[in-house]
């Protein structure tokens, strides 16, 4: 792991956004390179020469909804959402501290707030103000809802709506209802936009995500506030519905449902390759809930997910996941890996969740009938082995009543899972209630989307599926009992430092602590 990450704090970005629109072209301060390198760094002159501003800011800011940036990826998407929606586990056992055993160091978890805000809005100001392009305004106005529904998500309340009002250098809170709204009135006014140019392009040197191929963007920006609202239907089964029933509307424009449409951004130096082979020999391996569960379900999809394990001594080698939350062993290098190359394309959003989105939405009688939760369930595992090139074994998989997830047996016998593993099958449970359904399509979605490791974790904490083991070298001091999980990350060190004027207001609409055991406004089923 390095972490020897850039300092850059949300007052620091604001400086930028403080002044006059003729400074955003320059540094803050004279120290500004210190700070953070401008992507960015052109002239307005340069705006005739092929759109060269307005280019580089959009293809930046797809940078930062999964960041491509390696260590700032390590740390959302990895040792986050990857550690806690089951999918990677960390196998440095120099690590002492770590967000998997609930003592993470301010440098691991600040990084949604300090490092991903700052880079989004400083970019779409500075894309403000060399354009009056309602289309390039509006991709990235779907561009920054992408990347900021991940931080609301990781900390509940954030600065959002007031950020650089009145040339203010800190921010007040949003509650994350007021964030959530404001997200679904920008996604609307954008996709307004996008919609009625939905039969035209842009350059494709603008777009790394869809090649400037505007009615693809509309798919995606659908299909993305279908997620969104789907993260409501506990706290605001109403708003959910409502919001659920516009986005798959006929005049919406349409939603992912190809895996031609799939919303992914290309990559030279993917970071899960990075972090997992290259930074000491691999920083992290595959987590042993993913593994257990596909070698449980016999999925053919472990041999484009995973390396085999490289155990001697007698033990079997196959698909064997290192147990997240654990004290590290250290044979941990020879634990499964991640199958991932340097120019695997980092996935936003695939077909199949969105097949799930839609039989979850069925399942609830919020899109066509309940009958068609069984269908849509099915297309979302259909569309999932045709990604990987597996159609042909998706029917017999389907049809697989009886195989169960596997209980984890740990081949060096420290950290086997004694404790429940799910109990439902793969095969469409006909007479199954409204939970086992349910668990069976958030199962499924939770295989078909890997490794977008945060949305995992966020499903997890909607919904209490897929079944997860619990860490067992817990260090959180008592914060998170045992057994349990994290819910959150706390705020950084940085906003009770610079922005303390309105930190106390932040933990006031949280309504908890500012730990990892308080629950996200969203968070609130019965589990």
């Amino acid at each position: 792991m390095n972490m020897n990450m850039n300092k850059i704090s949300i007052r620091k970005a604001l400086c930028l956004l403080a002044l006059a629109p003729a400074a955003l072209l320059g540094a803050c301060t004279g120290s500004f390179e210190d700070i953070n390198t401008d992507p960015y760094a052109a002239g307005k002159d340069d705006m005739n020469n092929d759109n060269y501003i307005v280019s580089s800011i959009l293809t930046g800011m797809q940078g930062w909804v999964i960041p491509l940036d390696v260590n700032t990826h390590q740390f959302t998407d990895i040792v986050l959402g990857g550690a806690l929606g089951g999918y990677t586990a960390d196998s440095n056992p120099g690590l002492s501290t770590r967000i998997a055993i609930f003592n993470p160091t301010n440098d691991w978890t600040r990084v949604m707030l300090i490092r991903v805000i700052p880079e989004i809005y400083t970019a779409y100001n500075k894309l403000k103000v060399n354009s009056d392009d309602e289309v390039a305004l509006a991709l990235a106005s779907v561009i920054r809802v992408s990347a900021v529904h991940r931080v609301t998500d990781t900390y509940g309340p954030i600065p959002y709506s007031q950020i650089g009002a009145d040339n203010a250098l800190t921010s007040p809170y949003d509650s994350q209802e007021q964030v959530y709204d404001r997200l679904f009135a920008e996604l609307d006014a954008a996709l307004e936009v996008l919609r009625a140019h939905s039969a035209e392009s842009i350059k494709a040197t603008s777009d790394k995500v869809y090649a400037g191929n505007l009615a693809k963007w509309v798919r995606y920006a659908n299909s993305l506030k279908l997620r969104m609202a789907m993260r409501l239907s506990y706290v605001a089964p109403e708003k959910a519905e409502a919001k659920v029933r516009e986005a798959l509307s006929e005049e919406a424009g349409g939603v992912i449902t190809s895996n031609a449409d799939n919303a992914q951004i290309p990559t030279q130096n993917n970071p899960f390759r990075v972090v997992m082979y290259d930074y000491n020999g691999g920083d992290s391996r595959i987590s042993a809930d993913i593994t257990s569960y596909m070698n449980g379900y016999k999925d053919p999809r472990r041999a484009k997910y995973f390396t085999m394990s490289t155990f001697t001594g007698g033990i079997q080698n196959g698909y064997i996941g290192l147990r997240s939350g654990i004290s590290i062993p250290t044979q941990s290098l020879l634990y499964s890996n991640m199958l991932v190359d340097y120019t695997t394309p980092l996935m936003w959003m695939n077909a199949a969740e969105v097949a799930f989105l839609k039989a979850e939405a069925a399942l609830r009688g919020w899109y066509g009938s309940t009958a068609d939760a069984r269908t849509l369930y099915e297309e979302g595992v259909r569309l999932s082995f045709e990604q990987w090139g597996l159609s042909g074994d998706c029917e017999a998989y389907l049809a697989d009543a009886t195989s169960l997830p596997a209980s984890y047996v740990d081949p060096l016998g420290k950290e086997s899972n004694t404790g429940e593993t799910g109990a439902i099958t793969v095969k469409w449970d006909e007479r199954g209630d409204f939970e086992t359904n349910l668990e069976q399509i958030i199962t499924q979605k939770w295989l078909a989307i890997f490794p977008s490791g945060f949305e995992a974790w966020c499903e997890f904490r909607r919904t209490g599926y897929p079944r997860l083991m619990p860490a067992t070298n817990n260090r959180s001091g008592g914060v998170i009992p045992q057994g349990g999980y994290a819910n959150r990350m706390p705020y950084p060190v940085e906003e009770y430092q610079e922005n303390n004027a309105h930190i106390n207001e932040a933990l006031t609409l949280l309504g908890g602590p500012d730990n990892m055991a308080t629950r996200l406004w969203w968070d609130c089923k019965v589990k």
